[in-house]
């Protein structure tokens, strides 16, 4: 979904930094809080944003001027929440932009808003309701993975129609074109990927059997 430098053209590229901006702010200030507050979750804090590096780094050739690829941040959201999900993912896009040649530096603001922001939320809103309904964490982390991952490409299939309007049936047309190419490979991209966010989750309880409860702690602070 790394939408291509020069991709965008004005004012849309211009659009998507404004919103994305303010959630990044507010997102680092929410993230100075955890790491001053729980500066022992460091590490768990930079195995999420490599868990987002590695499985986003993975490009697949999709719709022309961007790609399919996992996304990696449902675990982030299960783990921090939507706000400093945003930093994790803003963090991972510019340095693949900067060295990686993966999205660019103009079309920062509309990888982050669909990747670090809206997908995340999504995830986010998901999270909440079946915790709510008691369904266990580790199914949960899945869906939620699975939800961040396909809400990212309907917000980038967006993107792409509000900047690419089709001549019969203007922006909700085109959106509908470049959503059915992202489906053939996103579909089953998601699944992977909630399965393996799933498998690094299930290792880490295993590992340190409190990382259950942390999460719990960590988000009642940290997401309200």
């Amino acid at each position: 979904m790394h939408i291509a430098e020069g991709f965008l053209p004005h004012p849309w590229w211009e659009i998507w930094f404004v919103l994305a901006i303010p959630v990044l702010i507010y997102g680092i200030h929410r993230l100075k809080i955890l790491i001053s507050d729980r500066p022992e979750l460091k590490t768990m804090i930079a195995l999420a944003g490599a868990f987002i590096f590695v499985l986003s780094s993975l490009k697949i050739p999709s719709v022309t001027g961007s790609c399919s690829h996992p996304t990696g941040t449902g675990l982030a959201v299960v783990l921090f929440g939507p706000w400093i999900t945003s930093v994790l993912s803003a963090i991972v896009l510019l340095y693949q932009a900067l060295l990686l040649a993966h999205g660019g530096l103009s079309t920062f603001g509309a990888n982050v808003s669909s990747m670090g922001i809206i997908g995340p939320f999504a995830g986010w809103v998901v999270y909440k309701i079946m915790r709510k309904f008691g369904i266990g964490v580790f199914k949960t982390v899945f869906v939620v993975s699975v939800i961040s991952d396909w809400f990212t490409y309907i917000v980038t299939s967006f993107q792409l129609g509000l900047a690419f309007p089709s001549t019969h049936g203007g922006v909700l047309a085109s959106s509908g074109v470049f959503l059915s190419i992202f489906a053939i490979t996103q579909i089953p991209l998601a699944i992977i990927e909630g399965l393996a966010a799933t498998a690094l989750f299930r290792y880490l309880v295993q590992l340190k059997p409190d990382v259950a409860d942390l999460v719990k702690s960590t988000r009642s602070e940290v997401t309200g």
